[in-house]
């Protein structure tokens, strides 16, 4: 199973980006998909999850900015990001669980004042 995430870069303070992580290499959907970010010299941190259900978790740092959503036909998991401020800038990590935890490599946001 992989995780391919895309959809980083550079992006001014106040604009938008849509991340897109999208799984290959099994035909069944994950129990959750979601992302994660690790800023420069801090932990990664849970930012949204999503349960193949539809029910979801947006962290209160990006809450009412980011919008998480999943096509599980695809298999994939979107993050849509808006109003982006620099503290927002990090590498974003996707995941999905089934069984146990599978991640994608990282995609890179930055975020320009």
């Amino acid at each position: 199973v992989q995780l391919q995430a895309s959809g980083g870069g550079l992006v001014q303070a106040g604009g938008s980006l849509r991340l897109s992580c999208a799984a290959s290499g099994t035909s069944f959907s994950f129990n959750y998909m979601g992302w994660y970010r690790q800023a420069p010299g801090k932990q990664r941190e849970l930012v949204a999850r999503i349960s193949s259900g539809g029910s979801f978790l947006v962290e209160d740092p990006v809450k009412g900015r980011f919008t998480i959503s999943r096509d599980n036909a695809k298999n994939t998991v979107y993050l849509q990001m808006n109003s982006l401020k620099p503290e927002d800038t990090a590498v974003y990590y996707c995941y999905g669980f089934m069984a146990i935890q599978y991640w994608g490599k990282g995609t890179l946001v930055t975020v320009s004042s």
